[in-house]
């Protein structure tokens, strides 16, 4: 049992203390009884309940930090250089893999001869910003036995399979990269993560808590292709998983039914530069009972839609179903379906710092659509939920930098993208702590302290995260 009084917190501008028994906020009141707890003195910071990041690919984040970087790249030639100084490098069997290229945005195309020119007989995968394709060598294709076009590319269903594998290839240092990533993001305030890594992520946390889970919360999702296996055991939206401290549990059902901007295969009404209007991966006829069969079954569905004819669908969905749940993205929304979120009761799961890294392939993606790209405060005054995640590897584990993301609708120095979709810190707090920021009794003692104000955006400024009551990270 854990029984912590904070002296001195700053909540919603008062002065007061919080009183925490067994993992949750007893009380909440100036000069509080100690009666024998720990005593810890704030003096006076600012405390807030935890960070949550509502969507996390977890193994593809962890192992991203080892890779190439390729986000700076403005060309396939450019990428390709990068790539050749890790072979010079790396041993003559590991395999080379760069992430985060956005080929949406070169001037020169990818093609199987220029990797091939560089990799030789290396295996060499090449994943881009938003997971969506990978650019290998030829061999690579033959080491996952797939067939890439002219481009050497993959995409979707096919560059999702190539990424499994490479992730496979990395299992001996995959756990101590997940604890690293998650343990910086403790630090950063995180006290929950929903993961979507797409694979049966029970049997995973479950093996990684064996030997003890210190946090954060992890829900651990379930695709749409594993949902009967889920049901078969019993499983359902919130179900504690093991006992970890009650800190594992079963996160929604995620199914995907378009592409994505950079790669564009992002179901859109309108056509993209090339003709084309994305991909819809799963129709209504598939994406209507699986959705009804999930929400019967205890899980909240989670359907990942960017482009705005799959958030149409998305929508007419859940509406058909008769089923609440989550849009995951979400990036580009018709007008009339703005406030049929609200209506529907459809959380939107939204990414801002997305909108920081898109901006110019939006621009020439979706032209003359871009005001409504990330319309946050249009979703919010039509009276929707918004959760806020990071999407990690596409966007850093940082809620601070989504928090700036929707405040500010840029990074210092830049110019704000469609400042009318700003929305004000109180919405983007409530956004990034499950619906409300300020801590009350009876909230699990999930909490943070910031050395700096909460308008700072400081990631740094975290001086505490507790989780159930629990030191997970202390400054002070």
């Amino acid at each position: 049992m854990t029984d912590l009084l904070l002296r001195r917190a700053r909540l919603d501008g008062t002065v007061v203390d919080l009183r925490i028994v067994d993992g949750r906020i007893a009380a909440v009141a100036p000069m509080l009884e100690a009666a024998g707890a720990e005593v810890v003195d704030l003096d006076g910071r600012v405390v807030l309940r935890g960070l949550w990041d509502e969507h996390v690919h977890v193994t593809q984040a962890a192992l991203a930090a080892a890779a190439v970087p390729l986000g700076g790249a403005g060309s396939a030639e450019e990428a390709l250089r990068s790539v050749r100084a890790e072979i010079d490098r790396a041993g003559p069997d590991e395999p080379v893999i760069g992430v985060g290229f956005q080929d949406g945005l070169w001037r020169d195309r990818p093609t199987q001869r220029a990797i091939d020119a560089i990799a030789g007989e290396r295996t060499v995968v090449l994943v881009s910003h938003d997971v969506h394709a990978v650019w290998l060598s030829s061999a690579a294709a033959r080491r996952f036995e797939v067939q890439p076009g002219p481009d050497g590319m993959l995409r979707e269903g096919p560059a999702f399979g190539v990424g499994q594998q490479t992730n496979a290839l990395a299992a001996a240092r995959t756990d101590r990269a997940v604890r690293t990533l998650l343990s910086d993001a403790v630090r950063r305030g995180v006290v929950g993560v929903v993961d979507l890594e797409m694979t049966w992520n029970r049997d995973v946390w479950l093996e990684r808590a064996a030997d003890g889970w210190m946090g954060p919360r992890i829900e651990a999702g379930v695709y749409g292709f594993d949902l009967e296996r889920a049901i078969a055991l019993g499983m359902r939206t919130g179900q504690p998983l093991g006992d970890p401290g009650g800190l594992l549990s079963v996160g929604p059902m995620k199914t995907l039914v378009d592409g994505a901007l950079n790669t564009r295969t992002a179901y859109c009404v309108d056509p993209y530069p090339d003709g084309g209007t994305g991909v819809l991966v799963v129709p209504p006829e598939e994406l209507v009972p699986l959705v009804r069969r999930a929400g019967r079954a205890g899980f909240v569905p989670a359907v990942h839609a960017i482009g705005d004819a799959a958030v149409t669908a998305a929508l007419d969905s859940f509406a058909t179903a008769g089923v609440r749940g989550r849009i995951e993205h979400a990036q580009l929304i018709a007008h009339a379906d703005v406030p049929r979120f609200a209506a529907l009761g459809v959380t939107a799961s939204v990414q801002p710092a997305h909108l920081l890294d898109d901006r110019a392939v939006a621009a020439q993606h979706w032209p003359d659509r871009t005001g409504r790209a990330y319309p946050f405060r249009s979703l919010l005054d039509a009276g929707a939920t918004l959760a806020f995640g990071s999407d990690a590897p596409v966007a850093p584990l940082d809620p601070w930098r989504a928090l700036r993301a929707a405040v500010d609708r840029a990074l210092p120095g830049e110019a704000e993208w469609h400042p009318e979709q700003r929305i004000p810190l109180s919405a983007a707090l409530d956004a990034s702590t499950r619906g409300r920021a300020v801590p009350r009794p009876g909230d699990s003692a999930d909490l943070i302290a910031l050395d700096r104000p909460v308008a700072a955006l400081d990631p740094d400024a975290v001086a505490m995260t507790l989780i159930a009551g629990r030191f997970a990270h202390r400054s002070l």
